[in-house]
């Protein structure tokens, strides 16, 4: 697949990778539970770069980059078995944004 994947040709990735193994997509409540564990996995990441909690030096090494893609995985998974259109659902959170919370922020003046 190209570099620049669309979200529909990462669904369908996904969707293949899944698809080769009996057992499937996970349930939603255990893909729930997946998601909080890799958020969890996140936040242990940003809090090393950002907080104040620096790592030990026992700790493996892990990117933010790297946690970031395990939520994706975990989240294409989610939207795959219960048939979401990410796409979709993206276009859809955007409407609301440009819609309903245009005069939300402050914006940036040219």
């Amino acid at each position: 697949m190209p570099d620049n994947k669309t979200m529909k040709e990462m669904q369908t990735e996904v969707d293949t990778y899944i698809s080769q193994f009996k057992e499937g997509y996970f349930s939603p409540l255990a893909m729930l539970a997946r998601m909080t564990e890799e958020l969890g996995e996140l936040s242990r990441e940003v809090n090393h770069y950002y907080g104040e909690k620096p790592k030990k030096s026992t700790e493996e090494e892990k990117a933010i980059e790297e946690e970031l893609g395990d939520m994706l995985f975990v989240l294409i998974c989610f939207a795959n078995s219960l048939n979401i259109d990410l796409q979709d659902a993206h276009d859809r959170v955007m409407k609301k944004f440009n819609t309903r919370d245009k005069d939300r922020w402050t914006r940036i003046e040219d």
